[in-house]
């Protein structure tokens, strides 16, 4: 009987191994506390920073406890509240059956030519949330192209609401496109078996299942339009809303205080959906079973006739304000003179910022993508993928879903309070680039982080398993296995943070210096000179920068997936 004999390493193997494991403990715990670090400084201290401004009774400032009370119960605040209540609520009442019945449409309906529909709808997410406001001058203002079809003036509440209801469609119908693709063949055909009519199939399968998306879509609705101010500075006219206040107050009046206690009432509302979506989610649990077969829906062309109009009929509606919006940019001088011409594009014969806004756009977007995208799908892979420090990844995990429930104006309102002060070491990032870099990856942090969770939690544990068992280092296992493996949703980041940092104004709009302007601040400033052709026209080119390297991402995309996913390839015979 042979006994067992341990044979010592060789002395280069173990120093190998000891630099694998302290190359590894740098990655994971190092990596770990440099991401606790930026995310304490792009996300917690700013938050902080609002409630001490607003509390702060400064001189001049309008914050403070007292100033507090004065604010609440004076009858301006009551009548701008009630303003973006009734606005808020409007548009969520109007936007979100449309977009159930639009993604219905697309999702359980056999109408033709999905993939253009579902991209047309999709227009209002390249472009600013003043574009829309723009367009519906040019078309319903007092020198509007259909200016006799409203009884009305189109500045007020229903310009308001028609803008936002374009602005905010698209981020409503993403929700509820994702809730009506999980269906479960085998319950519509019990239901059939039954003898249950198609209505009575969707109020016993269908609207169950998608009624938290529902109320999900509606709270997101309702935030971003209470906290948007593109559109009412474009089109609100003497109808005041609390984010245009809270802009005025800051921008305008330098009352920082004043503008602090507004944003922590504008963060109220998205507090509050953002608390009862998650405890809805909790209590909806998973919608689908493991066992559930694809819905196929059945032909049907009364139903898909009924539908496409509908699709039609939106669509047409989009499709009239962008294109109102492209022409106006190449109109000489509206309403006299429609003959096409490129003057509204020689922005640097026109205040506002002109071309180095533009630049200064791409290098921002460019930036936020390629340097957002990498720390963000690190950051979840070291959260998931990693074992130890569960204290830590706990507060990564709580920090990197703050952003969602925090809209735009209000954290950038933070980081105008917390960067602009002179003790603060860090004020010399207060209006360059790089804080404005920061601040978007911060403002669109936890949509990313989900996209590289969901894809990351798709992965098997064994490969860091074999990689550990095999003694390879885990950040090289990290870019050459889970990195290719995963790139379509790095993609898919990367072009999300990109055409997003394109179109922002909110958290942006408190950063810039007169070096670092943005595009899509600068439509705001030549809207407000007067110069709405210059406007216009800035929006176009924003919009159709968006929607080329959306298109450039995705050609690129799928010759790198030929190359890197072959191993997701059926192999023959199976």
């Amino acid at each position: 009987m042979s006994a067992n004999i341990a044979l010592p390493l060789p002395q280069k193997q173990v120093r190998q191994i000891s630099r694998a494991e302290i190359g590894d403990r740098l990655f994971v715990v190092g990596g770990k506390v440099l991401l606790l670090v930026l995310l304490g400084v792009a996300v917690l201290m700013p938050l902080l920073a609002i409630f001490w401004r607003g509390f702060s009774a400064e001189a001049g400032q309008g914050g403070g406890w007292l100033a507090a009370k004065e604010l609440v119960t004076s009858e301006n605040f009551h009548w701008l509240l009630g303003n973006s209540l009734k606005v808020s609520l409007s548009v969520a009442a109007i936007v979100v059956p449309l977009a159930y019945l639009f993604a219905y449409a697309l999702q359980r309906t056999l109408i033709p030519a999905k993939g253009i529909w579902r991209g047309i709808s999709l227009l209002p997410l390249m472009a600013p949330s003043m574009l829309p406001g723009i367009a519906l001058v040019y078309l319903f203002g007092n020198q509007g192209m259909l200016r006799g079809l409203l009884s009305d003036n189109i500045y007020g509440f229903w310009g308001i609401v028609l803008g936002e209801v374009i602005y905010t469609f698209p981020h409503a119908l993403m929700i509820l496109l994702s809730a009506l693709s999980l269906a479960d063949a085998r319950l519509f055909d019990a239901a059939s078996s039954m003898g249950a009519s198609p209505a009575k199939a969707f109020r016993s399968i269908t609207w169950p299942a998608t009624r938290q998306a529902v109320f999900a879509a509606f709270c997101l609705v309702f935030t971003l339009t209470i906290t948007d101010f593109g559109v009412p500075v474009v089109v609100g006219g003497d109808y005041q809303v609390l984010a245009l206040e809270a802009y005025k107050a800051v921008v305008g009046q330098q009352q920082f205080g004043r503008g602090a206690l507004i944003g922590m009432v504008l963060l109220l509302p998205a507090l509050f959906s953002f608390g009862v979506d998650a405890w809805l989610r909790r209590r909806h649990g998973d919608s689908m079973s493991g066992r559930a077969q694809v819905f196929k829906p059945a032909p049907s062309k009364l139903r898909d006739g009924c539908y496409l109009a509908i699709v039609l009929l939106i669509c047409a509606a989009l499709l009239l304000v962008f294109g109102m919006a492209v022409f106006s940019s190449l109109v000489k001088f509206w309403p006299y003179n429609l003959s096409l011409s490129l003057n509204h594009y020689q922005f640097n014969e026109t205040a506002g910022g002109g071309w180095l806004a533009y630049g200064n756009s791409l290098k921002m977007a460019l930036g936020t993508a390629l340097i957002g995208s990498l720390l963000i799908f690190t950051g979840a892979y070291l959260m998931e993928k990693t074992k130890g420090q569960r204290g830590l990844n706990l507060t990564l995990r709580m920090l990197s879903f703050v952003p969602m429930a925090v809209p735009g104006l209000v954290l950038g309102l933070g980081y105008v309070f917390f960067f602009n002060l002179t003790g603060n070491p860090l004020h010399v990032l207060y209006g360059t680039m790089t804080l404005l870099i920061v601040c978007t990856i911060a403002h669109y942090l936890t949509t990313a982080q989900m996209t590289a969770t969901t894809a990351l939690r798709q992965l098997d544990a064994e490969f860091e398993a074999a990689a550990l068992s095999l003694k390879a280092p885990l950040y090289r296992h990290y870019l050459r296995v889970t990195v290719p493996i995963c790139l379509p949703a790095l993609l898919d980041i990367v072009r999300y943070l990109f055409v997003s940092a394109m179109t922002t104004v909110s958290a942006a709009i408190f950063l810039y210096s007169p070096d670092t302007i943005l595009a899509a601040v600068a439509v705001l400033n030549m809207d407000d000179a007067g110069n709405v052709g210059g406007a216009a026209a800035m929006s176009t080119l924003i919009l159709i920068t968006s929607a080329g390297v959306s298109l450039l991402l995705a050609w690129a995309s799928r010759g790198l997936l030929r190359r890197s996913q072959a191993w997701r390839q059926t192999a023959p015979g199976h």
